[in-house]
């Protein structure tokens, strides 16, 4: 049964609960341990529809009657209790949360029935998938002294797994299977080994492989017939585990095998480790340093997006058979990291060695590598080269940045000369002063003026 069938269930049953225990154990705060007779009337028609009648929608309208009075601290908190009751009937789990809540807070709840809330309000999270707050109230059961069952600790192992906590899942986890002992389920089993792969503690995941196959792990028969088993009933995931763990053990010898183990990491989405494998075993000559293995290391490290790696393997892949393809890599590589200046030296043997698909995306990312540097004709020139719709967009691009710098130098030539314009006309004004009244600049605004005029009328022809 889930979180939400499990809590929905036992809404109406919570009203009635928490505020009996709450009668018997008021806070000091609350300097009273009933209702008015007008309130209590008040709650008990609003709980009778959501106990007996379970009518949900016509016990919030009785309840919000009863809020609308004058409340004592015993109300407050039995209609706090109530309302949490109501919104989980209705799925409305995260304002029964708050209303678990602010009862805490005000200590309307203490002893078992404080206990009793957190545990509650841990389900209600794990329910809505918020899951740190929910370990932080299932944290905050155990402290107030809740002891989880089975099943609760598999709760823990899985939220804190699910947040990345795989130390703090695996002890969970351990627990659970220990509980189980020998009917522990494959859920169980693969989650444990799951968890000592991410928390990098081969040894305990070697003994547990011991135990689930009951035979001694160096025997190589045995080994291959559980990963066969695993094959013909299509669960790959289950024979790379098998698999992974012969290799750890220095069972798995020959290049086949080991190549085997580079494709399992590589199909199950961890290219990284596929990668260090392959480098790792090249390097001890147990796979051989082929074209196509170094292309295939190559490509590992770039799907796993470690290009500082993959650059030395593309670049010796290239080397290896002079291949222009490989050289394109190298350049795509290059421009990854911004090293324009290689990317281009990279892209050039690319052409020279050809055998290319397409040149002209070549020449567009030398054009690229070019505008970077800020060599705008050698930019222009590798993208004529291309022949395509890239580099036409390029060329495009680059005119409409040229026109734009050259508009705006336009406008600021032109502001000088208004400006020297403006200058001129108030001097004029100012000669019937005579000399000695106008200002310095009088005497150079006609040269000043016709120099800028010279300037405008450069940059517009330029």
């Amino acid at each position: 049964m889930s979180f939400k069938m499990l809590i929905k269930g036992a809404g109406a049953a919570f009203a009635v609960l928490t505020f009996s225990v709450g009668a018997a154990t008021a806070q000091p705060i609350c300097d009273t341990e009933e209702f008015g007779s007008e309130n209590g009337e008040l709650y008990l028609a609003a709980e009778n529809e959501l106990t007996i009648n379970d009518n949900p929608a016509a016990a919030l309208v009785a309840l919000n009657k009863l809020r609308a009075q004058s409340l004592n601290c015993y109300e407050e908190g039995a209609a706090l209790q109530l309302s949490a009751a109501i919104k989980l009937q209705t799925d409305d789990y995260l304002g029964a949360a708050e209303d678990m809540k602010l009862s805490i807070a005000r200590g309307y709840v203490q002893g078992q029935a404080r206990t009793d809330l957190l545990k509650s309000l841990s389900q209600i999270y794990f329910a809505e998938d918020q899951y740190a707050e929910g370990l932080n109230y299932i944290n905050q059961w155990m402290n107030e002294g809740g002891v989880p069952n089975r099943d609760e600790k598999w709760t823990i192992a899985v939220v804190n797994f699910q947040l990345e906590r795989f130390q703090d899942s695996l002890p969970w986890a351990e627990e659970v299977y220990a509980i189980d002992g020998s009917n522990a389920n494959k859920t169980v089993t693969d989650f444990l080994l799951l968890l000592y792969d991410r928390t990098n503690q081969p040894a305990k995941k070697s003994a547990l492989l011991e135990e689930l196959l009951e035979r001694d792990p160096s025997n190589r028969t045995y080994w291959d017939a559980i990963s066969g088993g695993y094959y013909q009933a299509d669960d790959e995931r289950k024979a790379f585990e098998v698999q992974k763990a012969m290799y750890l053990g220095g069972i798995l010898t020959t290049e086949d095998e080991l190549n085997r183990i580079v494709q399992f990491y590589n199909r199950f989405d961890v290219p990284y480790h596929a990668a260090r494998i392959l480098e790792k075993e090249i390097n001890a000559g147990r796979i051989s340093k082929t074209y196509k293995n170094l292309e295939l290391l190559a490509n590992l490290y770039q799907v796993a997006r470690e290009h500082e790696k993959a650059i030395p393997v593309i670049r010796e892949a290239a080397a290896l058979n002079n291949n222009g393809q490989m050289y394109e890599r190298l350049g795509r590589s290059y421009a990854d990291l911004q090293r324009w200046e290689e990317a281009e030296q990279a892209l050039t043997q690319a052409l020279n060695a050809g055998g290319l698909k397409d040149s002209g995306l070549a020449w567009v990312q030398i054009g690229q590598s070019r505008y970077e540097r800020g060599d705008r004709p050698g930019a222009r020139e590798a993208f004529r080269s291309a022949r395509n719709r890239g580099g036409r967009g390029w060329i495009a691009f680059m005119d409409s940045e040229e026109r734009t710098a050259k508009a705006l130098r336009i406008f600021e030539a032109a502001t000088v000369r208004q400006e020297l314009e403006n200058e001129q006309k108030a001097c004029d004004q100012l000669s019937v002063l005579g000399d000695d009244g106008l200002p310095e600049g009088c005497t150079t605004v006609a040269v000043r003026l016709e120099e800028a005029e010279a300037e405008l009328a450069r940059v517009q022809a330029s």
